[in-house]
């Protein structure tokens, strides 16, 4: 990715104001317990909706009253800042918590005298948590250590949402921006049509990626090894576990949490890249996307969300560097700005007339007036390219990228982005490339399996290796 622009004085007298607040990323869980005590204490049922009270209504509120923060940190602090121990504990951290949520919530669902309305609400409240549960697991999953990637699937057992490991990795951040991409809206796409095209546009990308990436070691797909089947695996012991422990009644309450888990995500999904558009370069003798850079995401720093959601709103920065921890992430000043917080505007999503009016403006504007530069739904293109022509608009020109010729004489060739090594002596076996294949013989469609950013035309020769 082509380098930011950091504001001017953003890292001065620069320290992580945000350090303790981190915290209440971790503790969100607690809603869980709070409702069940407050309930117990006051006999109102209301207290069982705490979910979408507070993650929809309050932290709204909280994002408009304490406003943005725009603070970098200085470049010569990042490593240190990644390397401290406290934030990734903290991530660790929000997944007994989660589960002690989960099944002490479920355990009240299945044995107290509720009302059903009462037990949709306190379902819908879990599934809330599940969808945070799924953010934090997009923290974890994006690491190099195995056990992080781990603690990520078991992070989704929940909500039986598994193959957004592989997808999102693997896929999402390969095709950002593009038509191609399930998970990057389209500008005249509403929620409500987004929402099935991308739960089963991800489900099958997954898949093809699995089966492919296994494939490559001459094996099938249905096998232990196969990152979907071991995620899904774990949601299936979970479930069968809650339901022999708690009774089949407790199942049409899972099935709502996993839905309201599942929305959660994909409405954060649908407002990160709607309308953006990555436009096609000449890559060497073929065509392909240009590399993903800061105008290619939507951003907001606003405090709240950030802490609940660990930074996800730097989004752009995600993009770039994705094996960056969220305390490290940059805001940068060419990235488009929502008009507020991510939780805002999962509210502005949910009603389609609103959030085109606020939207689409800010989308024309992205891109200078000319709307043909954007992702359009393709049933509405012609209606929006009606609207919104003007001659105003300022057609962008794109050059040549510069790309590896690779060679056989190649020893080790090293990701521009993540400084992912692959060798040849050693290969990748899970990638599906044995020992001694050599660089040249990788598919070009191949992308860095550590940061999924930098395409194989991307990698540089490794130049210690290649001086020696």
């Amino acid at each position: 990715m082509d380098g930011g622009t950091i504001s001017e004085n953003s890292t001065r007298q620069w320290r992580d104001a945000k350090r303790y607040l981190w915290l209440v990323a971790i503790t969100m869980p607690a809603l869980l317990f709070i409702a069940i005590g407050m309930y117990s204490l006051t006999n109102w049922s209301a207290w069982f909706w705490i979910g979408p009270i507070f993650i929809l209504g309050i932290v709204p509120i909280i994002d408009l009253v304490t406003g943005r923060d725009m603070r970098n940190p200085p470049a010569e602090l990042i490593a240190q800042l990644e390397a401290d121990r406290y934030y990734r504990i903290l991530t660790y951290a929000y997944l007994p918590l989660q589960y002690a949520g989960f099944a002490a919530s479920f355990y009240v669902i299945a044995n107290w005298n509720l009302s059903t309305i009462t037990k949709v609400g306190f379902a819908i409240s879990i599934g809330m948590i599940g969808g945070i549960g799924i953010n934090t697991a997009h923290e974890l999953g994006h690491k190099k250590e195995k056990y992080e990637r781990w603690l990520s699937k078991i992070a989704l057992a929940q909500s039986f949402y598994g193959h957004f490991f592989t997808e999102h990795n693997r896929g999402h951040h390969v095709r950002v921006a593009t038509p191609e991409d399930p998970a990057s809206s389209r500008m005249g796409e509403n929620f409500y049509r987004y929402w099935p095209r991308t739960v089963l546009g991800s489900l099958k990308s997954s898949w093809t990626l699995e089966k492919n990436r296994i494939a490559r070691r001459n094996k099938h797909p249905f096998r232990i090894g196969n990152d979907n089947i071991n995620a899904w695996l774990m949601s299936v012991a979970l479930w069968l576990a809650m339901l022999l422990w708690l009774g089949i009644e407790i199942l049409p309450y899972l099935l709502i949490q996993m839905f309201i888990a599942i929305t959660l995500l994909e409405a954060v999904n649908y407002l990160e890249h709607y309308g953006m558009l990555r436009q096609k370069v000449q890559s060497g003798d073929r065509e392909r996307y240009e590399r993903v850079n800061p105008s290619h995401s939507w951003n907001s720093d606003n405090i709240a969300t950030n802490v609940l959601l660990y930074h996800l709103q730097r989004h752009s920065d995600h993009h770039a560097q994705p094996t960056r921890r969220y305390q490290a992430l940059l805001s940068y000043q060419e990235s488009p700005v929502l008009p507020t917080g991510y939780a805002g505007m999962i509210l502005l999503a949910l009603m389609p007339p609103a959030w085109a009016r606020v939207m689409d403006a800010r989308v024309l504007n992205h891109f200078d007036g000319d709307i043909s530069r954007a992702n359009l739904q393709p049933s509405k293109r012609n209606k929006l390219l009606a609207k919104y022509s003007s001659d105003t608009g300022t057609p962008q020109t794109f050059g040549n990228e510069r790309t590896t010729t690779t060679v056989n004489s190649w020893k080790s060739a090293q990701c521009p982005g993540c400084q992912y090594t692959y060798r040849v002596e050693i290969g990748h076996v899970r990638e599906g490339f044995t020992a001694g294949t050599p660089f040249c013989e990788i598919p070009d469609s191949w992308n860095c399996p550590d940061c999924g950013v930098c395409q194989k035309s991307d990698f540089r020769e490794l130049q210690q290796e290649k001086a020696s």
